[in-house]
């Protein structure tokens, strides 16, 4: 039996602790994790009257986090596989969404789709490939049904990742990996059952999923879950919530922490109670220091202490967690040569040439061995740069692709991030930028992120709306810096050209290279994945020619 089974259907679960969750910050209702499996085993029987079987695949389309909670456990329960489908939004175009979602289910070969409010009534009479069942339907069931033995190696998810070709892609997580990453997040963060934590983010991410509704379950604390459309609504809905429920611990990517910042900066004083916060991770997109800056103090008058702040590194193909700095110490940063590392991929620090802030990201967390290659996969000393490589019983071993399952890992249990960075001599890990995005102009290596954090502080760019690529133009003897950057003046052809002039000089002044194209373009417009973020390639097509 495996360990995450064993404690989540054979063990006593908390009557008193559990998930509060609703549509917005003003609709919540508590059910207890004891409530919660009751359901679930009601529900269990539902799925295996629907020919769930172990080891198949289901896949769910639930908003509430009560019903996704639900759902996972039923669908363990009968020691299958489930998947978090990527919801449509009010901006998608219906059409499309459907034809990418049959694609993702015949590439599971679902079993079942399990739905919930609000998908249920606008795609049960659609062909999403495979038969759907209602929550609600299943719970109002009164039998039950005993969980099924599962063993630690056997897969528990399979995990859409964000990727940028619009080909399906699922990381195979075991009951293995998850039992190693909650062990590791709790010996990290100090996470206990005393803890509550808070979350916006969407299930179907694996910060969301595992970090804010699992990790909390499976340490049986109490944690606060609403849509990601109830913080992009009203952002301060985040730190409301904190404050109302005295949370502990919360995760965002680093572009929330700059849309809080400038919120907080404008509230009235003694509006919000941060300071029960004890671990805020900021993960799952590029770190940027002038980000924590500005977030840490706009949040300092509500009792946030700095401290709280934790750099994360992490993927999917961790389950979660990759590298975290130590709970309770003040991250810290590396200044290096910018013309070194860009031309050489080598760290100087106290360099007098223009230099880069890059943020340490912590060392390795329990069960994680981390190690950067060469490109002939030669490992390479603390502070070189090249591509991070990972083992670790948390790491998954394999993908699952259209064509069938794939190895993840080489024959030593090494899996390839695509990430570059490099490991400090104190063992912290440091991420520069994804190997497939790096643009080389003139024998320099600039990683986009450097560009799209110059351009993002030009006034009337949207923030963690700026895309940089490499670009050739018609007439251009070599690669240069496409920019594109979105703006809700982008319509009014004046200021649209004062942030053109802006960005463009903004770029030249940080990194002495001019862009060859800056593009202005309006809210949305940039292409981006599911879980938010940047499909570059994809962005190219937005470039006037």
């Amino acid at each position: 039996m495996s360990r995450i089974t064993q404690l989540l259907f054979d063990e006593p679960v908390s009557e008193v602790n559990g998930l509060w969750s609703g549509p917005d910050a003003s609709e919540l209702t508590f059910r207890s994790w004891d409530q919660l499996r009751a359901t679930a085993r009601r529900v269990a029987a539902g799925l295996a009257e629907a020919g769930v079987q172990p080891g198949d695949s289901v896949a769910i389309l639930a908003g509430p986090a009560d019903e996704v909670t639900v759902a996972v456990q039923a669908i363990w329960m009968r020691g299958a596989v489930f998947t978090m489908l990527h919801q449509p939004t009010p901006r998608m175009n219906l059409e499309t969404w459907l034809t990418d979602t049959r694609s993702v289910i015949e590439m599971l070969g679902a079993r079942v789709v399990v739905l919930s409010e609000p998908f249920t009534e606008a795609v049960r009479d659609l062909d999403l490939g495979a038969p759907s069942v209602v929550i609600d339907e299943l719970a109002e069931r009164t039998d039950t049904i005993e969980p099924v033995p599962t063993a630690e190696d056997d897969t528990a998810i399979l995990q859409l990742t964000s990727g940028t070709t619009g080909v399906p892609k699922a990381v195979a997580i075991s009951y293995r990996n998850l039992h190693q990453n909650q062990a590791a997040m709790v010996d990290r963060t100090g996470f206990t059952a005393d803890w509550v934590g808070v979350s916006w983010l969407p299930l179907y991410h694996d910060m969301g999923m595992i970090g804010l509704l699992l990790a909390p379950l499976f340490a049986q604390a109490t944690t606060v879950v609403v849509p990601p459309l109830a913080f992009l609504k009203n952002p301060l809905c985040w730190a409301e919530l904190i404050g109302r429920f005295d949370g502990n611990y919360t995760a965002a990517p680093n572009f929330a922490y700059s849309l809080i910042a400038r919120r907080l900066r404008r509230a009235p004083e003694g509006a919000y109670d941060l300071s029960s916060l004890r671990v805020a991770i900021n993960g799952a997109e590029i770190v940027d220091e002038a980000t924590l800056l500005e977030f840490l103090d706009a949040a300092a008058r509500f009792g946030f202490r700095p401290e709280a702040l934790m750099p994360a590194y992490g993927m999917a193909e961790t389950t979660l967690a990759t590298s975290f700095t130590d709970a309770g110490a003040r991250y810290s940063v590396d200044v290096i040569d910018a013309g070194r590392s860009e031309g050489e991929g080598v760290v100087e620090r106290d360099s007098v040439g223009a230099s880069r802030t890059l943020m340490r990201l912590g060392t390795p967390v329990t069960g994680i061995e981390l190690k950067v290659v060469d490109g002939a996969g030669t490992a390479l000393p603390a502070d070189r740069i090249g591509e991070i490589l990972v083992r670790g019983d948390a790491v998954t071993r394999r993908y699952l692709l259209p064509d069938g399952y794939v190895s993840a890992v080489d024959a030593d249990g090494w899996l390839a991030t695509g990430d570059l960075g490099y490991v400090t001599a104190t063992g912290e890990t440091v991420v520069t930028g994804r190997q497939k995005d790096i643009i080389i102009v003139s024998g320099r290596n600039i990683a986009p992120t450097t560009v799209e954090r110059a351009a993002a502080g030009v006034d009337g760019v949207r923030a963690g709306s700026v895309a940089a690529l490499a670009v050739r133009l018609p007439g251009m003897a070599r690669e240069g810096i496409a920019v594109i950057a979105e703006s809700d003046l982008a319509e009014d052809a004046e200021q649209s050209e004062r942030i053109r002039r802006e960005v463009a000089r903004a770029v030249y002044d940080d990194i002495g290279i001019a862009p060859a194209v800056v593009t202005i373009v309006h809210k949305g417009a940039l292409p981006k994945t599911p879980s938010g973020k940047l499909r570059r390639s994809s962005a190219a097509s937005l470039i006037p020619v």
